[in-house]
C-alpha cells in the first residue's frame, strides 16, 4: 500500500463502467485511491488521470496488473479479455474486483475457478453488484429468517429503455439475464438446474434480428421455479422487479419506493393487509444501483486491505460465481437457439478443493 495506508488500485478499462469506478473509488470510497489507469483508448486513460492527482497511465494492461505501484485491480474492461488478465492477477497475487463475465465461456471460467483454488487464497470477486442493493439484501433476510415459510417460485423483470445496436439475441442472456441468475443463486443459496428460453413475438421497435423480448424459465436444484421477463428495448426507463411467492406470504422489490410486503394469517407478524406504493422509475442502471455500487466497492475494498490476515481477499460473489453464471447462460443461449428446456452442465463443486 501507499505511505498513506491508501489501497492502490489500477482500473483497467476506462468506458461507462470503468470511469463511474474511477469517480466512486475517488470521491466516495474510503481507504483506496485510484493509482493506475489503463484503456485501449490512450486518450481516454489520460483524460481521465489528468483529473486525479498521482494517478498514472499505463498502457499495457498486463504491466498494470504487475506495475509495483498497484496492490488491487478493477477489471471494467471487455469480456474477452478477462482469461488472461485475471490469470496475470493471479500470477502476480493482485485481488481484482472483475465486471461480469468472469471469462467469456464456460470451459475458460472453470479453468480460473481452478487457477485460483490451487493458490490456495480468494482474489477474485465478480461484480454483481445486486448483492450489495439494501432492496435485495431486504428479500434475502425475508427468505433466510423463514418469514413467510418455504420460498416456492420468484418471478422477474428485466426492462432496458434501450441496447447498443451492436445487440443481438444472445446478449439479453449473456448480457442481462446474467443478474438474475446470480439472484436466483444467491436467494436461494442453490445451483439452476435447467433453463428454458421463450420467444414472444418481437418488438416491432427493437432492431432488426434481436429476439426481445424473451422469457426465461429456472428450475433450482429443490425444485424451485422463477420466471424472468426480458424486454430491453422498451423505449420507456430501466426497471427490474423482484416477486418472491411462499407459502405464507409475498414480497416484491423493486418499485422504487423500498420493500413492498403481503402479509396471511400466521406469517410474519400475523398482520394482513397489502402495501402501497409509486413513483417515478430511475432511467437506467447506474440511478437504480448507484447505492449497490458504493457498497460493493467499499466492502472489497475493506476485504483487500484486512485479506492478508485471513487469506481471502473477497467480500461477496466470487469466482465460483462467475462459473455458475456462465454456465446457465451458456444453457440459456442454447435454449434460445432450439427452444427446448436444457440442462445446465457444471462440476460438482466439490470437485475443485479451495473453490
Amino acid at each position: 500500500m501507499s505511505e498513506s495506508n491508501d489501497l492502490r488500485i489500477a482500473v483497467l478499462g476506462v468506458g461507462m463502467m470503468g470511469a463511474d469506478h474511477v469517480a466512486r473509488i475517488t470521491d466516495r470510497i474510503k481507504g483506496a485511491t485510484v493509482a493506475v489507469v489503463n484503456d485501449y483508448f490512450t486518450e481516454k486513460a489520460e483524460e481521465i488521470a489528468a483529473g486525479i492527482p498521482g494517478c498514472r497511465v499505463v498502457n499495457d494492461p498486463l504491466d498494470a496488473i504487475a506495475d509495483p505501484g498497484v496492490d488491487a485491480v478493477v477489471l471494467a474492461t471487455p469480456g474477452p479479455t478477462h482469461e488472461k488478465q485475471l490469470l496475470a492477477c493471479l500470477e502476480h497475487g493482485k485481488p481484482v474486483m472483475c465486471e461480469k463475465p468472469l471469462t467469456t465461456d464456460v470451459a475458460t471460467s472453470l479453468e480460473i475457478v481452478k487457477a485460483e483454488a490451487e493458490l490456495g487464497k480468494k482474489l477474485i470477486q465478480v461484480g454483481f453488484m445486486r448483492r450489495f442493493d439494501h432492496e435485495y439484501e431486504q428479500l434475502k433476510a425475508l427468505i433466510d429468517d423463514d418469514v413467510f415459510g418455504r420460498v416456492l417460485l420468484a418471478h422477474c423483470v428485466h426492462r432496458n429503455p434501450v441496447v447498443p445496436p451492436s445487440f443481438d439475441s444472445s446478449m439479453i442472456v449473456k448480457d442481462s439475464l446474467v443478474h438474475e441468475v446470480d439472484v436466483t443463486r444467491f436467494l436461494f443459496d442453490e445451483e439452476i438446474t435447467s433453463v428454458h428460453v421463450l420467444k414472444p413475438a418481437a418488438n416491432p421497435g427493437a432492431p432488426e434480428g434481436l429476439q426481445d423480448p424473451q422469457i426465461a424459465f429456472f428450475s433450482t436444484e429443490s425444485g424451485r421455479h422463477i420466471d424472468v421477463e426480458l424486454f430491453v428495448t422498451t423505449g420507456v426507463a430501466y426497471e427490474v422487479r423482484t416477486e418472491i411467492v411462499a407459502e405464507k406470504g409475498s414480497a416484491f422489490i423493486g418499485l422504487d419506493v423500498g420493500l413492498v410486503r403481503k402479509y396471511g394469517t400466521g406469517a410474519g407478524t400475523g398482520r394482513s393487509g397489502a402495501g402501497m406504493y409509486g413513483g417515478e422509475i430511475t432511467p437506467s442502471f447506474k440511478e437504480r444501483f448507484g447505492q449497490a455500487y458504493d457498497v460493493e466497492i467499499q466492502r472489497w475494498v475493506n476485504a483487500v486491505r484486512t485479506g492478508a490476515e485471513t487469506g481471502n481477499y473477497v467480500d461477496g460473489p466470487g469466482a465460483w460465481d462467475g462459473y455458475a453464471a456462465a454456465a446457465v447462460c451458456a444453457a440459456g443461449v442454447k435454449s434460445l437457439e432450439t427452444g427446448e428446456r436444457v440442462t445446465v452442465e457444471m462440476v460438482d463443486r466439490s470437485s475443485v478443493p479451495g473453490a
